[in-house]
This record gives structure tokens, C-alpha cells and sequence, in this order.
């Protein structure tokens, strides 16, 4: 369901490499510049064709599926638009709820690496799809499948993981992330982070890539500016702030604002989430698209919270909503989903004297 009817994905049957198997590891998947595809192809557009990346990602995923390597066998998944303004999209994923490894106790934000807890140096060679590398880059990704997927194609992006980091995003990792956006042409490809205390269930640096099938409005609605470098975006159903790529020369500075901001999230006691997507200029519509990346601030939560209907991760602040059981599913309202949501985020005069401060410190 994740991939436009225009689309023709490749089959499970298409050659992927096996070398996860072998003492060797995964083979690589190298690229340059040359391969970013700028302008990625509108939604329902007949003329659209995946990319190298895409077609390597997917033949991949597909054929781990079909060797049952993941923890459930993924198929449509039920999806309905909340009715209301702002449009929230919920799907039944059942599965995932019930069969998904068990969140990592989390207890502060800089909880340190665990080598006893899980990590993703534990994962079956089988599991991981290639290493994404730039020709003459230094930090490759390795691409894993996400064994409790979301939707068809997600997957992890994972760091060098032998270097066992914690999951405090870095510039090199989210460049790499913000890279691998730009190696898809389908227009629903997203990259994300959810850092620990905002919904990161293994305390080990990875991000997310997956294909959602549908536009979102955070990626073309208008935001206000709050500094040459930094915006805030009201769409959907939680305020963030936004930066924005025209191009790929602007990925590292880019990533480094992003982390700055991060930082000082971390230093004032919150949580972030990060999600980075096709869209327009912070003026909105009129100009050469991009990569919007969004950057959520929250406050952190720790273990499960009673009563809560779902819990808030990346998605959910996109508008996304993966629920766990049907009745859920049925009968939620968006009045009750935003409540759920926004009980996590700042108050508004909070929330705009940290634009405040994170408009000054990116202009430093």
C-alpha cells in the first residue's frame, strides 16, 4: 500500500544481493550527486519510475519478507482520513502492537549505551540490505530492514552501529539520512528520528526511512518566519519547526542547524523528533521544492503513560496515526487523537520563546 498504483515495484523474485550471509557484510550501494533525483515525481503522476535506490531498497525488503525475516508478514493495511480540519490519517496495525520487540526502558535523555540491552549489532546479517555509502564520503549508512515495519519498504538507517552509539542524533548521520531522501523519486519517501523520551524504543543511533503513500499538508503549508534560517510550521496536528534544503549543498548546513537546535532542546529538558520530507519553500507553494526537515520539541516522556490511547513518536506529529486495535481504529475522532498528541508539547508562549532562542543561536 505504500507505493502509488503508477508504480510497478519490483518483485521479490528481482536479484538482491546475498553477501548479508557472508563474513564479507552487505554490499555496498554507491552514489554521488549525480544520482539525487531533484524534482521527485508528483503524486499519481503516470510518468513516474523508481529510482536505482528505490528499486535496490525494495527488491530487498521484498525478498526478506518473503523469507520471513520479519516479526509479521505486512499486507494493506486498513487506513481512513479522521474527519476534521486537520486531516489525520489513521491506520490499523495490529500486528505491530502485538508482535513488535518491547520498547527499551528509557530514563533519562542521555541515558548511555547499553551493551546488554538490544542493539543493532545483534542483527542477523540477513536482516541488513546494503551499505549506502557516497563516493568518497566518509560515514556510510548500513539499510536494515525494520522487522516490525510500519508500512512496505521501512526500514533503519543505521551508523556505523559498531561504533555503539546512543540515539542522540549527529550532523553526519542526518546528512546521510537527508541523502538517502533525495536518492528516491517516489514522492513519499520520509526519513525521521525520534530521540529518546520522544518514542525511540532502542537506545542505539538509528533513524527511520519508509514510504507513505499519501501527501501530507505539512509539506506545502505556509510557516512563519522566525529567523533567516528557521521558521515555524502550524500544519498538522503539532507546531514545528522547520528548515528547509533547496539542494544538496545545503544538506550539511542543514544538518548541522538541526543538530544545534537539537542540542539545545537537550540541554532545556526536552525531548525532539525529526522528520524530513519533499516540500515546498517556508512561504509555501511558489518556488523550487525541497527537503522540509522538521524538528519537533516536547516534553520528554518515559515508559509507557496510563490511559494513553497511542503512543506519540515522528509519525504521530506528521499526522500519521499506526493504531493498535480495531475499536480504536473505528472509533477515535480527531478531537480525541490532538488531544492525545498535544498533551506531549510545549505550551504556545513556551514554544515561541524557544523559537526565540533557537533563531539566535542559528545565527551565530
Amino acid at each position: 500500500v505504500c507505493m502509488p498504483r503508477a508504480w510497478h515495484p519490483p518483485s521479490a523474485a528481482a536479484p538482491t544481493s546475498q553477501r548479508g550471509l557472508e563474513p564479507g557484510g552487505p554490499e555496498e550501494f554507491v552514489y554521488s550527486e549525480e544520482d539525487f533525483v531533484l524534482q521527485a515525481a508528483g503524486w499519481g503522476d503516470p510518468g513516474s519510475a523508481p529510482s536505482r535506490f528505490d528499486r535496490v531498497l525494495l527488491a530487498g525488503w521484498s525478498d526478506r519478507m518473503e523469507r520471513g525475516l520479519f516479526r509479521y508478514r505486512l499486507g494493506a493495511l486498513p487506513t481512513r482520513v479522521l474527519p476534521g480540519a486537520v486531516r489525520l490519517v489513521a491506520q490499523l496495525n495490529e500486528q505491530r502492537s502485538a508482535e513488535r520487540r518491547p520498547p527499551q526502558p528509557v530514563r533519562s535523555l542521555r541515558d548511555p549505551f547499553d551493551p546488554a540491552a538490544f542493539n543493532f549489532t545483534r542483527l542477523r546479517p540477513a536482516e541488513l540490505l546494503f551499505r549506502l555509502r557516497r563516493a568518497g564520503g566518509p560515514e556510510p549508512l548500513l539499510v536494515a530492514i525494520n522487522a516490525s515495519p510500519l508500512e512496505r519498504g521501512h526500514v533503519l538507517l543505521l551508523p556505523e552501529p559498531a561504533r555503539r552509539l546512543p540515539q542522540a542524533l549527529t550532523a553526519p548521520a542526518l546528512r546521510g539520512a537527508l541523502e538517502a531522501a533525495l536518492l528516491s523519486a517516489h514522492p513519499g519517501f520520509r526519513v525521521g528520528f525520534n530521540g529518546l523520551g520522544g518514542g525511540a524504543s532502542v537506545n542505539h543511533l538509528h533513524l527511520h526511512g519508509l514510504y507513505l503513500d499519501r501527501p501530507l499538508p505539512l509539506e506545502a503549508a505556509p510557516a512563519e518566519p522566525l529567523g533567516p534560517r528557521l521558521a515555524l510550521l502550524r500544519a498538522g496536528p503539532a507546531p514545528a519547526f522547520l528548515f528547509f534544503a533547496a539542494g544538496p549543498a545545503a544538506l550539511e548546513p542543514v544538518s548541522r542547524a538541526v543538530c544545534r537546535a537539537a542540542e539545545h532542546l537537550g540541554a532545556a529538558g526536552l525531548a525532539c523528533n525529526v522528520l524530513a520530507t519533499r516540500g515546498d519553500p517556508p512561504a509555501g507553494p511558489g518556488g523550487g521544492r525541497g527537503l522540509r526537515v522538521l524538528l519537533w520539541a516536547r516534553r520528554p516522556l518515559f515508559g509507557p503513560k496510563a490511559g494513553e490511547p497511542f503512543a506519540v513518536a515522528l509519525c504521530e506529529l506528521a499526522g500519521l496515526l499506526p493504531l493498535p486495535a480495531e475499536p480504536l481504529y473505528r472509533d477515535i475522532t480527531e478531537e480525541q487523537a490532538l488531544s492525545a498528541i498535544r498533551q506531549h508539547l510545549l505550551p504556545e508562549p513556551e514554544l515561541l520563546h524557544l523559537g526565540g532562542e533557537l533563531a539566535r543561536l542559528l545565527e551565530r
